[in-house]
């Protein structure tokens, strides 16, 4: 009985973790300092973090002919811009790369507005 009942809570949790449901896109351009400044503090460390986990990076250059396709808000304007997407579609940004504590706190942010 007791095994029974381990196995049901096991597909249980299962069955109840949330489908991951968003990522993270950073829009960069070649020779952006800030975009370099973001890969030495915040790159190495990003998928590591709970964050990361939750919603994966993915890089996208400003300039290249194949962007994905996201319904976005309005034009990327600046490099970088992280912009939170669901299902094809922008939830939210960050324009620009503000330091390392101010990343943190502003996409933690975003995503609590989207409940992510």
């Amino acid at each position: 009985m007791t095994r029974l009942f381990v196995t049901f809570l096991l597909a249980m949790s299962m069955l109840a973790a949330p489908a991951q449901a968003a990522e993270l896109i950073m829009y960069r351009s070649a020779g952006c300092p800030y975009c370099a400044a973001w890969d030495r503090a915040i790159g190495p460390i990003y998928e590591k973090t709970d964050i990361g986990r939750r919603t994966p990076l993915r890089h996208v250059d400003v300039g290249s002919r194949s962007q994905p396709a996201i319904a976005l808000k309005s034009p990327v304007r600046f490099t970088p811009t992280f912009v939170l997407v669901h299902e094809g579609r922008e939830l939210g940004r960050i324009e620009g790369y503000p330091g390392e504590d101010f990343f943190w706190g502003l996409l933690e942010r975003l995503m609590l507005q989207h409940q992510i």
